[in-house]
């Protein structure tokens, strides 16, 4: 007897932020193509209102700023309540400068980077993890960069924060218990939003988010307990 698609798709709860744009919005959609479920969040309620009416019910997406932690924890109760603990937890969500010299930049704009980029991503953590090691099993995936391992000039807030994410990473990944991992991943050069901001007009000779999640998302799902701690590019 052959089995049916639906059935023999073993199906994960994927938790995400940053889903209004980008490379999060690009995951989300594909996650959902090949029959997981999304939990996302994003600062954009209108974004997220056309991304949930386009995947459907049973995926929850939420209007949070993963740099609030009271916000990301009223969200982590929600979404392990109604769809279960995460098998794979992602943090994408980000933020960058605009191109200028570190001495130029306003102490408002370094803490915005520094709040979303280092304190979100250990916010989601704090208050996920925890379930997820109580279940024994999950991967957790914080999205680094190509100057989360070397520097450019101008974006030397943005580069510290994905160093940082490199570090934390790392030592996250020596401290979970047995049966979960924890991955620095660089996503590669994509042609975002993000990208736009800094290169400009040559962002455009790099591939589209919707190219990237088609090869990004299976490499995603393909991570285990054996990846753990490695710091990882998709390619």
């Amino acid at each position: 007897m052959i089995m049916s698609l639906e059935k023999t798709i073993a199906k994960k709860v994927v938790v995400i932020t940053g889903v209004g744009r980008g490379l999060g919005r690009a995951m989300a959609r594909e996650f959902v193509a090949q029959g997981h479920t999304v939990a996302g969040c994003s600062r954009n309620e209108k974004k997220l209102l056309a991304l949930g009416k386009d995947l459907g019910d049973s995926n929850i997406f939420s209007q949070v700023n993963v740099a609030d932690d009271f916000s990301v924890q009223q969200w982590a109760v929600k979404v392990i309540k109604e769809l279960g603990t995460p098998d794979l937890l992602i943090n994408n969500a980000a933020v960058i400068n605009k191109n200028q010299f570190l001495w130029e930049l306003s102490a408002e704009g370094f803490s915005e980077v520094v709040d979303v980029n280092i304190k979100g991503v250990a916010n989601v953590i704090r208050h996920f993890v925890k379930p997820m090691a109580k279940a024994g099993r999950g991967v957790i995936v914080n999205f680094s960069s190509g100057w989360g391992r070397s520097a450019s000039p101008e974006v030397a807030p943005y580069c510290a924060t994905k160093w940082a994410i490199e570090g934390m990473t790392q030592s996250l990944a020596q401290e979970l218990p047995e049966g979960l991992a924890a991955v620095p991943l660089n996503p590669g050069v994509i042609n975002t939003d993000m990208l736009r901001s800094c290169f400009g007009p040559s962002a455009a000779d790099f591939p589209s988010a919707d190219e990237w999640a088609t090869i990004a998302v299976p490499f995603l799902l393909g991570l285990s307990t054996k990846n753990n701690g490695q710091s990882l590019t998709v390619s």
